[in-house]
């Protein structure tokens, strides 16, 4: 596989062997001392290992492993800690969502004062991001968030658990590596959520009723793809084209949900912010009901989305969508990952103030969200 380059408009090297660039590309760039920005998981594999020892031997480079679980301002502010420490003047993110999103806010905090938590577009007293920041690399080892290519930043106040977002053009990375052998050894249960994540970026994002025809050409070329790939990517993980495919779509739903998104999304904080459940996970299992809720409001996109899945009509689209959920191994429901009937109205509370849902095709209630959590259960 060919490794090629373009730019929209992060640069982006794309292909099989690209993350191995990465060293030199900061060399000539005059940069000699990186944090590279990982989670506790990554840290311990071979991909991680590997991808240190091929950065260039003139680099002083110093791994920060604090990112675990749903990334946190806390684990942010420790990162920044771990920049200064090291005297860095460059930053690579290394690994799926969490890292990235943690790694884009250690550049911004290296050079900023206050909490990071400070920096969210809606606190009261939000601070404004007003300084250049240190260099930024980033490089996807999971294709589903398409953190890599955003310009906002998504972590969890350590006190309330809710999601704050950060958002800013200063946060795109300066460059992504997107590297697919990075995905190759990744379980399928993994493979799942994350692709599930990616496909959930490019529908809702094409089905926000917001004017932005770039980005509806983007997502639903960003569904057709992730259609054709991830069954294949699932049951087969060392196909290097599927792999390609996935993060291709990946980095295209990011791209196409700026945008926006819609009440999927508000679902799938909510069950992050009180049950800690994945967030690929969270949007695959409320996908159809939210789906159901939309179709009469945009019949025409739902016949759209059909077409390019190889589907039928748009009533097609969500038997597709379900089938599909259990072709890859998601599981079947809310209560067999745990989540409890008595836990919906706190589920609905934090959902219901969700800026994702705004932009939603149907307005939704607080009565609407009650029965999407239901439905799922």
């Amino acid at each position: 596989m060919a490794i090629t380059r373009f730019s929209f408009p992060t640069e982006i090297h794309f292909g099989a062997g690209a993350s191995k660039q990465v060293g030199n590309h900061l060399l000539q760039r005059g940069f000699a001392r990186p944090i590279v920005v990982t989670d506790r998981v990554l840290a311990s594999l071979p991909v991680l290992k590997d991808f240190v020892a091929n950065l260039n031997v003139d680099l002083a480079t110093h791994v920060f492993d604090g990112v675990h679980g749903n990334p946190t301002g806390s684990q942010a502010m420790q990162g920044r800690a771990a920049f200064q420490q090291h005297r860095a003047d460059s930053v690579i993110g290394i690994g799926g969502g969490a890292a990235l999103d943690v790694a884009k806010v250690v550049a911004l905090m290296a050079v900023h004062e206050g909490d990071v938590i400070e920096y969210a577009w809606d606190h009261p007293r939000v601070r404004p991001i007003t300084n250049e920041l240190p260099y930024f690399i980033a490089v996807p080892t999971t294709s589903g968030t398409g953190s890599e290519v955003g310009r906002s930043s998504v972590v969890s106040d350590d006190t309330t658990h809710v999601k704050q977002v950060i958002f800013s053009p200063k946060l795109l990375a300066k460059a992504v590596f997107a590297d697919p052998a990075l995905t190759l050894d990744l379980p399928p249960a993994v493979t799942a959520a994350t692709g599930m994540d990616a496909l959930t970026h490019n529908i809702e994002s094409y089905l926000s009723p917001a004017f932005h025809p770039l980005c509806d050409g983007i997502a639903l070329e960003g569904v057709r793809i992730a259609a054709r790939a991830l069954r294949t990517a699932v049951r087969d993980g060392r196909n290097i084209e599927a792999r390609a495919d996935m993060m291709m779509a990946s980095m295209m739903g990011a791209i196409a949900f700026q945008k926006d998104l819609g009440a999927v999304h508000s679902c799938a904080h909510a069950l992050g912010a009180v049950c800690d459940l994945h967030h690929g996970l969270a949007n695959a299992l409320m996908l159809a009901p939210v789906m159901q809720f939309n179709l009469e409001a945009a019949h025409a996109k739902f016949a759209e989305l059909a077409h390019v899945v190889g589907a039928g009509a748009a009533e097609d689209f969500i038997p597709w969508l379900l089938q599909l959920r259990q072709d890859i191994g998601i599981a079947p429901s809310l209560s067999a990952v745990g989540v409890r009937r008595d836990q919906i109205p706190a589920l609905v509370g934090i959902a219901e103030k969700d800026i994702c849902h705004q932009t939603n095709p149907r307005p939704v209630t607080r009565e609407d969200f009650t029965r999407f959590f239901e439905q799922a259960m």
